[in-house]
């Protein structure tokens, strides 16, 4: 396993994962709930902004590796999983929408891999639209983290609109993938 900044970055955002829950369940009369749903949106964003900062500089450096480009997507799923669940927990978000957004993740990584398996890929890479996806995603879940006002703005609704926006990309996304997929699909249905 290489280890390098990049890398090092990722599993910052690993290990920030625990941090992240444990902040939920930390006693108010250790911490107020205002201030729980502040540090835990301070958590995700740092962790959001690794996944950048780790991919970015990978690429800049030249220190790009298979483990990397392996453990980095392993990373993000993870952080949304767990902070989608918690949202759910805590009554901030439907569990549909955690539903979609999780069972999409695991099916275009099992697509990912499967299509590596056979060589194809690049048919399946990271498109325009699922980069938007990611983005709605990466700002509507510290809006329902935060979850209190701010300057008469309230965080709550607009977290969710943000997040039925990233639901509809995400169905939208498996949607391309599958397409880009289907020919590899279809032809390994066929009879030997």
């Amino acid at each position: 396993m290489p280890l390098n900044i990049p890398i090092l970055l990722t599993w910052l955002r690993i290990i920030l994962i625990p941090l992240l829950v444990a902040v939920f369940y930390v006693p108010e009369s250790m911490i107020p709930f205002a201030e729980r749903d502040a540090l835990a949106t301070l958590i995700f964003v740092v962790a959001a902004a690794t996944d950048w900062l780790d991919g970015y500089l990978a690429r800049r450096w030249n220190e790009t590796s298979s483990f990397g480009a392996f453990l980095d997507p392993v990373a993000d799923k993870l952080m949304v999983a767990a902070a989608l669940i918690l949202l759910v927990h805590f009554e901030r978000l439907d569990a549909i929408l955690a539903i979609i957004i999780i069972g999409r993740e695991i099916t275009i990584s099992a697509l990912r891999e499967w299509m590596a398996q056979i060589g194809a890929h690049k048919s399946v890479a990271v498109s325009m639209i699922g980069k938007i996806k990611t983005t709605a995603q990466m700002v509507s879940i510290p809006l329902l983290l935060y979850h209190a006002p701010v300057n008469g703005w309230d965080m709550q609704l607009i977290g969710t609109w943000l997040i039925y926006i990233a639901a509809v990309l995400t169905l939208w996304s498996m949607g391309y993938y599958m397409r880009m997929a289907w020919p590899y699909l279809s032809s390994q249905d066929k009879p030997r």
